[in-house]
């Protein structure tokens, strides 16, 4: 039997599971903080194989393992990789309060609505782009994903961070709140434990919540162009704007640029959808028409005031593009997003001159490319109780998908990355 025992922010282990165990394996701060058996072997952590091996040797024996880890060792924890390893019916497991569950309690803050993310180990930019779009975030921080690295790049949001360092160490415990400017000019060590990200005018106020998590997704798209502030009809169409998002896949984590974004009705919906957005807008109208969309809609968007392509190199690499103004600059404007992209890139025209330069451009990046002629007619009401088809104005949409190189699944290597 290998019992695992979260330590940290909760309860100490008892006695009675670790006088038993003939090897203990752990960090370095979890052996020295428990009394161990005098005659059981220590493992410290340390690279994962070596002591997933040692572990294999003691089970093969069926000799008492303990694995002490942080926290709940089930919530982005060993227990995923001792389970895969041994099996579950071989896991005892005795959890303690995770990093996340005690953070939230220190701010004094609920969490059921919060969005958990992990960067140990991995790129940061799947927690910043969630961050950016969520009001309640808890990042588990690592090595080069630390509260500097989400405060630089969230310098120009309205967010709070919450640091929580050496949670449960009654002598070293800190938790501070900062703004991004600060947690960026800090240098936090490497006791972090746990950072929250907060947007507090965005929290939901008297919702009783039946599902934990950001909560469901919108329950319709390609919204109503009456449901956007526009000027002169000049917004992306509801039909085309389905298809847009469709070949778009905006989704939690990812990072979309709605480029020439006029009434800005592809970002709101892209954010809806949970994606982190820029909309990159030339007019100055235009900008806090999208502003005011954005707001209208419940979601926090980037909103870059100037001309593309130029305007584009101030920004993180996106997910997915999409292009929905330009004019004569469209192909450059294309070249330029498709060269960052990395997934899709979409575009939407009105004339037919611009389609060849647009397809070469996403060609010519790497991408494969398909397109249609959007065209559609609306039933419109005529006198006397009849009704007409309305022909709405014919758009090209043009889609470049950057072929994918398959990843090899990666195991964590050390028990930090894997128990928080």
């Amino acid at each position: 039997m290998i019992t695992v025992v979260g330590t940290g922010t909760g309860v100490p282990p008892a006695e009675d599971v670790l006088g038993a165990a003939e090897l203990v394996v752990g960090g370095r701060r979890h052996l020295d903080a428990v009394r161990l058996p005098s005659g059981a072997e220590q493992v410290v952590l340390g690279p994962l194989a070596p002591a997933l091996d040692r572990i294999e040797a003691y089970v093969a024996k069926q000799a008492p393992v303990v694995v002490l880890a942080s926290g709940d060792p089930g919530f982005f924890g060993i227990v995923r990789v001792l389970a895969e390893r041994f099996g579950a019916g071989l896991l005892d497991i005795r959890p303690g309060v995770s990093s996340v569950a005690a953070a939230f309690a220190r701010a004094g803050l609920t969490w059921d609505d919060a969005v958990v993310v992990s960067a140990h180990g991995r790129e940061p930019r799947t927690a910043v782009n969630v961050c950016r779009a969520y009001p309640k975030v808890a990042v588990l921080t690592g090595p080069g994903a630390g509260p500097a690295e989400l405060g630089a790049a969230l310098l120009h949001s309205d967010r709070v961070l919450v640091v929580a360092s050496a949670l449960g160490d009654p002598e070293r415990e800190r938790v501070e709140r900062v703004t991004p400017p600060e947690a960026a000019s800090r240098d936090w060590g490497t006791a972090v434990s746990v950072v929250l990200c907060l947007d507090k005018a965005r929290f939901p106020a008297g919702v009783v919540r039946t599902v934990a998590g950001p909560g469901v997704g919108p329950d319709r798209w390609a919204l109503d162009e009456g449901e956007f502030a526009h000027r002169d009809s000049m917004i992306t169409k509801f039909e085309v704007r389905a298809l847009a998002l469709a070949r778009l896949g905006p989704r939690l984590g990812d990072l979309v640029w709605d480029v020439g974004a006029g009434s800005g009705s592809v970002a709101v919906e892209c954010a809806r959808l949970g994606a982190a957005v820029v909309a990159v807008e030339k007019t100055g109208d235009g900008v806090e028409r999208i502003r005011a969309n954005a707001a209208a809609h419940g979601v926090d968007l980037q909103v870059l005031h100037g001309s593309a392509p130029g305007v584009l190199s101030e920004l993180d690499d996106p997910d997915a593009v999409f292009v929905g103004g330009g004019g004569g600059d469209l192909p450059d404007i294309v070249t330029a997003c498709a060269r960052r992209a990395r997934r899709t890139v979409v575009v939407a025209m009105a004339a037919l001159d611009r389609v060849p330069a647009v397809r070469e451009a996403l060609t010519a990046a790497g991408f494969s490319c398909d397109g249609v002629l959007l065209q559609s007619s609306r039933l419109a009401p005529l006198p006397g109780d009849v009704t007409r088809l309305a022909a709405t104005n014919p758009v090209f949409l043009l889609w470049g998908v950057r072929p994918q190189v398959p990843q090899a699944p990666q195991v964590p290597n050390d028990i930090k990355g894997v128990a928080q």
